[in-house]
């Protein structure tokens, strides 16, 4: 499934989709929704950061290392 169409929607489809959305969910089902969507996108973020500052530990500990092989 495609979904590069969604740039291409005008402002009359996107209020045809979130009117679909509404009514397929509900008013009382959105919010929670939306609270496991940004769980997850914090979840997603925190990985990211932690993956990054291992790696930066491991270049920051490769130079050093690199540079007592010097001395």
């Amino acid at each position: 499934m495609n979904l590069l169409f969604i740039g291409n929607l005008g402002g009359w489809e996107m209020v045809a989709v979130v009117f679909i959305i509404l009514l397929l969910f509900g008013g009382k089902k959105i919010p929670e929704l939306m609270r496991g969507l940004g769980a997850g996108i914090r979840e997603f973020n925190n990985a990211k950061n932690s993956i990054t500052n291992e790696i930066k530990e491991g270049m920051k500990d490769a130079e050093r290392k690199s540079l007592e092989n010097k001395e």
